[in-house]
Parts: C-alpha cells; structure tokens; sequence
C-alpha cells in the first residue's frame, strides 16, 4: 500500500497537470479563431494543446511511476527531450510577433507540424 506522501504527491501532480492546461487552454482561446485564418489557427491551436496534455502526462508518469525523468530519459535522449520541450511553446508565444504577421497562415501550419512532430517524438522516447 502506498504511503501518504506517494498518494499526496499523485494528487498534486494531477493538480498541476489540470493547472498548466487550463492555463494554456485560457491563453490561447480555441473557441476564438481568426476569421481569415480559421483552418491554420485551429490546427495550430488544437495540436498545441494535445501536445501539451501528452507532455504533461508523460513528465507525470516519468517523474511519479517510472522514478524520475533522468531514469526515463537519459543522455542525448534528455537533449532532445529539452529541444521538443521548448520548441513548440516558443512557436505559441511568438506567433503574435509583428514579424509574422504577414505570413501567419504559413507560420500556423509549419509550428502545426512541430508540434505533431514534438508530440511524436515525446512518445518515442518514452515508450521506447
């Protein structure tokens, strides 16, 4: 049986999965798309934040089930965990950078696909 600290600490992690998403769920608004733009924002939208419900679960699983994220990603695998980590939130937050403006729709769909990709690889290295 586990003891109270294991249980405490499943709870907690829980709590802070249903935090990050809700957070991320507020900030970027699904249900209110760009009317030019409507396809590349909900995709954008829509693959951010599956990427980040599996990101959460996985840092849960790693930290909480498996022993910790060193155990589950180790040597370069952590590199790329770091790369896939990063990437795909610093393609959220820029997207309202004046620079893309012009070329939203294009920008939309290549951090769409970094974020599939991002995704794809977080289960790879953690079930492989």
């Amino acid at each position: 049986m586990a003891n109270f600290n294991e249980i405490l600490n499943h709870i907690l992690g829980i709590i802070f999965i249903i935090i990050i998403f809700a957070l991320a769920y507020a900030y970027l608004k699904p249900h209110q798309l760009h009317k030019r733009r409507l396809v590349s924002t909900l995709l954008l939208k829509i693959s951010y934040l599956l990427y980040l419900l599996v990101l959460l679960i996985i840092v849960y699983l790693s930290a909480l089930v498996k022993g910790g994220l060193e155990q589950v990603f180790f040597g370069v695998e952590f590199f790329a965990f770091l790369i896939v980590l990063f990437v795909p939130t610093i393609g959220i937050f820029a997207r309202k950078l004046g620079h893309f403006s012009k070329k939203r729709e294009e920008y939309n769909y290549f951090f769409t696909i970094a974020n599939i990709i991002s995704l794809l690889a977080v289960l790879v290295m953690y079930f492989v």
